[in-house]
């Protein structure tokens, strides 16, 4: 995200030069917000949108689902462990060192399948944020226009100014105005695949006792 940033504050910088000419007509006809430079906290704007909240809202239950799913597949994994435990005392050591190496890939698949699914839930936050930014650069555009600023900048980077102005909020408002949260637009998000049904212990191994 800090690439992305970046990168959109260089171009809220080229955007601010693009308009400089234009700024001092435009606010003329400003009356109630004047200012050469703007402050807007993207993340803020994001987590405060109509589409950001339901980004977050889609986002929580996918991962409640996912946290369901943990939940069943580490109790499939318990039980199929304590199987093995109970039939190692009949078993050869080969073949219980057999089963418990299988078992071990087992574990270590699935957990590298899970932490996938997180990962993915991660990427489509950024990717939601990223399409949101790139939707409401219009918006930011005639922001601009409307008070006569050349610049937008990031309020983490200002340490001392008496002429920044935070348009975040109004900013917030024009963009939930012109595309609320998304379905309008057609902005969704696309989810990722369904989830695999949780593992069950396999059909060859045996119940306890019956070596």
């Amino acid at each position: 995200m800090l690439v992305r940033r970046l990168s959109l504050q260089g171009w809220l910088a080229c955007l601010g030069l693009v308009f400089l000419c234009a700024a001092p007509l435009a606010a003329q006809d400003n009356r109630t917000l004047r200012s050469p430079i703007l402050s807007l906290d993207q993340e803020r704007l994001f987590a405060r949108s109509a589409f950001g909240q339901r980004i977050a809202a889609e986002l929580q239950a996918d991962s409640l689902v996912l946290e369901s799913e943990n939940r069943r597949i580490e109790a499939a994994l318990e039980a199929e462990e304590k199987d093995l435990t109970v039939r190692r005392p009949a078993m050869s050591p080969e073949a219980f060192r057999a089963l418990a190496d299988a078992f071990d890939t087992k574990v270590q698949r699935i957990r590298t399948e899970q932490v996938a699914k997180a990962r993915d839930l991660a990427q489509r936050n950024e990717e939601a944020q990223l399409q949101f930014l790139d939707t409401a650069r219009p918006v930011l555009e005639q922001l601009m226009l409307d008070t006569g600023a050349v610049a937008i900048i990031d309020p983490r980077s200002v340490v001392m100014s008496l002429s920044v102005i935070d348009v975040t909020e109004e900013a917030r408002r024009r963009i939930d105005a012109i595309i609320g949260d998304g379905r309008k637009q057609n902005m969704p998000v696309a989810p990722p695949e369904a989830p695999a049904p949780a593992p069950e212990p396999p059909d060859d191994v045996p119940p306890a006792g019956s070596d």
